[in-house]
């Protein structure tokens, strides 16, 4: 069971907290998250996991991509062990498998490489320029209110500023043209700032506990049935992520989401980090997301 007994963040010194994993043998112990929802947010499972796999890896590399498989929930009552395998360490790369599990068996496996900086190649998607700023955009807790009801779910995430700026189901004829069929745009920061010595590997793993949070939802866009509705069966399955450059998350980024295809109960969501115009980081996931009848909310 574990020692502490973490609440969802509502600043980011609790997300920082929740961040710092316990050593215990060879195992790193996460504490879950006391949630509105009935399973430990998959994003914070994604991020502990990286911080896991940072405590093997030498500190003059850093994560380039992480790929990931949710196996089964994460109950929010017991800690969860990360163990780290030591896959390979190579002249530049790293190799890590971390799996963690609870006492019921193992609920997430992850593969992350790292890599050690060096100049090369250097270019840039760029930044989307039609979009407001975000001191335009309403934060994302009034447009779910407005969509859904009043609710305390939506502030799950207060360790964030997260501020709407559009989507494909709400957007003008004009607005969607040229888009994917199902996108969504959120302006995101941490509501507080990390002290100019945090090291690379938190503000990854920040962004990392960031990408879960609204990638899948993107993928019921184009239907009639809402996302967070008590007709739809959503989680999370797999997420891949790809770090292309350092940032900020204390700084604001442009997380900019499409959903290419959605079928057999499995949506696919893909998105884009940016940060002053550059791409910051990649990130897919597939998930469930199954219609049923008179389910309840995950409350």
């Amino acid at each position: 069971m574990c020692e502490r007994k973490a609440l969802m963040p509502k600043n980011l010194a609790e997300l920082v907290d929740i961040l710092k994993l316990t050593r215990r043998g060879e195992l790193f112990v996460g504490a879950p998250g006391n949630t509105y929802f009935q399973r430990t947010y998959g994003g914070q499972v994604l991020a502990q996991a990286l911080m896991a796999s940072y405590a093997t890896v030498d500190d003059q590399r850093t994560a380039h991509s992480l790929h990931a498989y949710f196996l089964r929930a994460a109950k929010t009552s017991d800690s969860i062990d990360y163990s780290v395998e030591n896959a390979r360490d190579g002249g530049s790369f790293s190799v890590r498998r971390v799996v963690a599990q609870q006492d019921d068996g193992t609920s997430f496996i992850m593969a992350a490489s790292f890599h050690k900086d060096e100049s090369g190649l250097d270019h840039t998607e760029p930044q989307p320029t039609d979009v407001d700023p975000p001191e335009e955009c309403p934060p994302i807790t009034e447009v779910m209110d407005e969509r859904f009801g009043v609710s305390p779910i939506w502030h799950e995430w207060d360790c964030l500023d997260v501020r709407f700026a559009g989507d494909s189901s709400t957007a003008t004829t004009n607005e969607n043209r040229g888009k994917p069929q199902a996108w969504m745009r959120v302006w995101v920061r941490t509501v507080d700032t990390l002290p100019d010595s945090a090291p690379a590997r938190l503000h990854q793993a920040v962004l990392a506990y960031l990408s879960d949070m609204t990638l899948l939802s993107v993928s019921a866009l184009p239907h009639e049935v809402a996302f967070m509705s008590t007709s739809l069966q959503a989680a999370s399955l797999s997420h891949s992520m790809w770090f292309h450059r350092p940032c900020r998350v204390d700084r604001w980024l442009l997380y900019d989401m499409e959903s290419p295809n959605a079928h057999a109960s499995l949506g696919f969501s893909t998105g884009r980090l940016f940060q002053d115009g550059s791409l910051i980081a990649s990130c897919a996931q597939e998930g469930l997301v199954r219609l049923v009848d008179g389910r309840q909310m995950l409350t």
